[in-house]
């Protein structure tokens, strides 16, 4: 243990479904290469309320194991100040103790066919940060970085709050990507979560015809139109695929992005989009979804893209809130200490009144 750091800290357990315990835990010791961080801001994530809740992508069912390697301290979007540093860990990230440091939330083998072709984001062992035995997560005082962690450094500009928000806004951003917006296309996002909002903000950085945000809740449609959408709808007001479709001379949308988690915003997108248009499906649904596939291929011809992670988008998201393209304080609505971490969880679970919630240890 290094001579800066405690011996042990309070930290969230995730231990099974809707059983998370705050609990004292080692803090842990850097090895070669690796870095420990003193947590400053940690979100809790739609994911993380997955997981709270016991859907069977993290907990496994009669079809597939669970991913959630519990017992696991949980939490993926953070932001710490450097600690404490193992031999060559400086040199090697670019880091020194003081910096603030974020690390992208999953950690590559460096050695599966993923990995090995550069794809690192869809490495085969897929160890994420909050629910992996070998990537303890953030909601601790302290965490670390293991020595192949792609870590960044944080400018000291941006609040710790706002820096928290970096992992989902990546995720964002490579979701936008996975668009393929061009100069002349209606593009479509539904849900004006977290990560609805920045994928608002980064659409708009690609300039399209008409950018058009929905949600059933109209407090997140304003924020979403400070994020830069032209248009917000709201589903439970308006038939959203009859105005769409009337936008855009009866054609509907030429990219539609899926960010809600319920299973009708894909059913509703599929009605919504063009013939050849994209669709790109971002969430984590809690139950599978059944669509018509005859509208993908015989009806439309669409291309279905996936969109997993924030590969490669670290640096741009750290610039999006460092130059202030989004409004942090109307995103970040609710910031906790660590032991109403419990409270954090039921205002995700609610929905109605917070965006993002955050943690400081």
């Amino acid at each position: 243990m290094s001579d800066s750091l405690p011996r042990t800290m309070p930290a969230i357990i995730c231990h099974t479904p809707e059983d998370y315990r705050l609990e004292e835990h080692d803090v842990p010791n850097p090895g070669p290469g690796e870095v420990v961080i003193r947590v400053d801001s940690v979100g809790i994530c739609a994911s993380d309320l997955k997981c709270y809740l016991g859907a069977p992508l993290f907990w496994g069912d009669e079809h597939r194991e669970g991913y959630c390697q519990a017992p696991i301290i949980p939490g993926h979007e953070f932001v710490g100040t450097v600690a404490a540093l193992g031999e060559g860990a400086g040199e090697k990230h670019g880091l020194a103790i003081g910096d603030r440091a974020v690390s992208e939330q999953i950690v590559p083998c460096g050695e599966c066919r993923y990995c090995q072709r550069s794809q690192y984001w869809m490495c085969d062992v897929h160890d994420i940060y909050g629910f992996r035995k070998a990537t303890f997560g953030a909601m601790a005082e302290y965490m670390k970085f293991p020595a192949k962690a792609l870590n960044y450094k944080v400018p000291g500009s941006i609040l710790p709050h706002h820096a928290a928000f970096i992992e989902p806004l990546a995720c964002s951003i490579h979701a936008v990507e996975r668009g393929e917006i061009e100069l002349q296309d209606v593009v479509v996002i539904a849900g004006a979560g977290p990560l609805g909002l920045g994928m608002i903000a980064a659409a708009r950085m690609k300039n399209p015809a008409l950018l058009i945000a929905l949600d059933l809740n109209d407090h997140r449609l304003e924020i979403a139109k400070a994020c830069g959408a032209d248009l917000s709808l709201n589903p439970s007001e308006v038939d959203v695929i009859d105005e769409v479709r009337a936008l855009t001379g009866g054609y509907g949308c030429d990219v539609y992005i899926e960010a809600t988690g319920h299973p009708t915003a894909v059913q509703q997108g599929l009605q919504m989009i063009r013939k050849l248009g994209t669709f790109v499906e971002f969430s984590v649904m809690r139950e599978p979804v059944t669509v018509d596939w005859t509208i993908i291929g015989d009806s439309k011809e669409l291309n279905i893209h996936g969109s997993h992670l924030g590969p490669h988008c670290y640096p741009v998201a750290i610039r999006m809130i460092e130059h202030g393209l989004l409004p942090m304080d109307d995103i970040v609505t609710h910031r906790l200490p660590l032991a109403d971490f419990q409270t954090g969880i039921d205002l995700v679970a609610d929905g109605r009144n917070s965006i993002k919630v955050t943690l400081e240890p």
